[in-house]
């Protein structure tokens, strides 16, 4: 099992979270990024990947490279969508997890946004990442996690 991170956007509480969990369960972790990402000194299962920059370049690498049975933490919803078809777990940092029962439903709200958007109407952004995502996001690592090494 590895455990993808999607290192752009990831919110530096979501990386820590990652770290531990990665060092308690000796799981291979990822982070893919366009820019160069800090990790823990010393750590035998995190490394990084520095992809050229572009748009969706680290979620092209993550997506030809992970693997049914790994784990994505990524807010990237089309990424998500071609790793929950590979049979990839996706989490998003704030403790959602994307399945085959919500991805069709994230999409189109998330396309409907983007529609909203390119006409000049604002939509605003997500609200400020905090304790209860944090809380959320450790929960769903953690129940994913549970899951994946039973089978």
């Amino acid at each position: 099992m590895t455990l993808w991170i999607d290192g752009d956007a990831a919110p530096r509480d979501v990386k820590e979270i990652v770290f531990r969990a990665a060092k308690r369960l000796g799981i291979d972790t990822v982070l893919v990024a366009n820019k160069p990402l800090a990790i823990p000194r010393f750590h035998p299962t995190v490394r990084t990947v520095l992809v050229e920059g572009g748009p969706d370049i680290a979620d092209k690498y993550i997506a030809d490279q992970a693997q049914p049975g790994d784990i994505a933490v990524t807010a990237d919803i089309p990424l998500a969508a071609r790793l929950v078809e590979k049979r990839v777990a996706a989490i998003d940092p704030r403790g959602r997890e994307y399945t085959d029962d919500n991805i069709a439903e994230r999409l189109s709200v998330r396309d409907f946004m983007d529609g909203l958007r390119a006409t000049g109407i604002e939509t605003g952004g997500p609200r400020p990442y905090g304790p209860r995502d944090r809380q959320a996001f450790a929960s769903t690592l953690d129940r994913v996690l549970t899951r994946l090494q039973k089978q």
